[in-house]
């Protein structure tokens, strides 16, 4: 059998391989689908990915060809940045936009002079990719040129981006380039007052990461199995989200995993909410919930809940938790997790959300707003083991619900909730880099409303 793509998400812990056929029509297939560990202990994960499209073909009973291999990956670690602006509240909030809207993980960051203590923090994380803004352009130069002078004295050789004040990116290049560091300019992320500009910086670090990946541990032998770049696994799920935004308008998509809670949106809000809003927030906005997970942070998300409310409906919390395996191994297994979960959905959103304040000015009190607004949200999808799989995603979902604080920025009930039902987000974010068309009929045909 020959099918049109088969796509590889190489994950920390498993390597799904997804087949899919007759892209270019307007029903096109998902021949099958199978899973292997990740072989990094291998230290080659090509071998994972062999051994996952084996297992597809003795689903299948025949053996498969493709015109394309295509691969995301979050393995070893995902792609590990630290950014360094000029004002945390803006070119800093700026470059984290762009690092987590590319799928980073976003380990550092740190606002005006840098010094050698940060340098140091640097060394200690040994990040993939280093982000350097700062400035509007053609405004502050002094402090941007400074930390362009630390960064030089960095021992780190990963490749700096440098995204801040166009008028000195020229300064900053030869700074930088003469300790031998790779330099890669792009857009300012902060170009005026109050105006975002992430995306430039957001394509620059996933084409890095798929240059760089190759380093990371057993990711070496990547480029002699698959045919184009591979880009992180979160990121993937953005470029997705962006395809539903082209076809339902403002959406916002949930994915709750063993270690993660992600939330990306897409929506430039409510117009009445953006006249009281007091900074700006970019149109497609991920942020990662690293404490809120089903499996690597299950205890975790046990302390945060109500005891009381968990006692009484798992009395056996503890046992079960001793044990939770990633795929639940029986109903009451699952109906634990979806507790958990409803707490990773709702609080997830909370978090990536906005909200609106009173302030007491002189002439009274007047109402502003902060935050990514999520009022004109009207699909929110799921994505995720558990919001893929279970029977238990509707309630998942509808627990979003129950925070009826007005002053959050959440979408009103009136929204329309759906799934990701074969569990392939990820795999059509990364069909899309190479065939948008093909990845949007896809998408249209993966969707499933609740």
């Amino acid at each position: 059998m020959k099918v049109d793509y088969l796509v590889a998400e190489i994950g920390s812990t498993t390597t799904v391989v997804t087949a899919f056929d007759k892209v270019e029509t307007e029903t096109p297939l998902i021949i099958g689908q199978a899973e292997h560990y990740t072989t990094i202990k291998e230290n080659d994960v090509t071998i994972g990915i062999d051994r996952a499209i084996k297992k597809l073909e003795e689903k299948l009973g025949e053996s498969i060809q493709y015109n394309k291999l295509l691969a995301c990956s979050s393995a070893a670690g995902g792609l590990k940045m630290t950014v360094h602006g000029l004002v945390y509240d803006m070119t800093v909030r700026a470059a984290k936009e762009a690092a987590l809207g590319a799928g980073a993980v976003l380990k550092y960051a740190t606002a005006g002079k840098m010094r050698s203590k940060h340098i140091e923090e640097i060394k200690n994380i040994s990040p993939n990719v280093i982000l350097l803004a700062g400035g509007v352009d053609y405004g502050e130069e002094e402090v941007i040129l400074h930390n362009a002078e630390i960064l030089s004295k960095n021992d780190s050789d990963a490749p700096i981006i440098y995204a801040g004040n166009t008028a000195i990116k020229e300064e900053v290049k030869d700074i930088l380039e003469k300790t031998g560091k790779k330099v890669i300019i792009t857009e300012n992320v902060y170009p005026k007052v109050d105006q975002l500009n992430v995306e430039y910086a957001r394509h620059t670090i996933q084409h890095i990461f798929s240059k760089h990946i190759i380093h990371a541990p057993g990711m070496s032998k990547i480029y002699e199995k698959v045919d184009e770049e591979v880009i992180p696994t979160p990121g993937a799920v953005m470029l997705t989200t962006e395809l539903l935004a082209k076809i339902y308008k403002d959406v916002a998509t949930v994915d709750i995993g063993g270690a993660t809670t992600d939330v990306d949106s897409v929506t430039l809000g409510d117009p009445e909410i953006q006249r009281i809003m007091i900074s700006p927030e970019p149109e497609s906005k991920r942020t990662v919930e690293g404490d809120l997970g089903l499996y690597v942070n299950a205890k975790n998300v046990v302390e945060m809940l109500d005891k009381n409310k968990l006692l009484e409906e798992f009395p056996d919390y503890e046992k079960i938790l001793e044990t939770l395996t990633p795929y639940p191994e029986n109903d009451r297994q699952e109906k634990f997790c979806a507790y958990m979960a409803k707490y990773c959905f709702s609080t997830s959103l909370i978090r990536h959300c906005g909200n609106k304040k009173d302030l007491f000015t002189p002439n009274g009190k007047q109402e502003i707003a902060s935050g990514k607004d999520l009022t004109a949200v009207k699909y929110v999808f799921g994505t995720g083991g558990i919001l893929s799989r279970s029977k238990y995603k509707k309630e998942i979902m509808e627990s979003m619900f129950k925070n009826e604080n007005p002053k959050l920025l959440l979408p009103n009930k009136k929204v329309k909730f759906a799934y990701d039902k074969n569990y392939i987000f990820a795999a059509i974010g990364v069909i899309s880099t190479v065939n948008e068309k093909a990845a949007l009929n896809i998408l249209k045909n993966n969707i499933e409303f609740i």
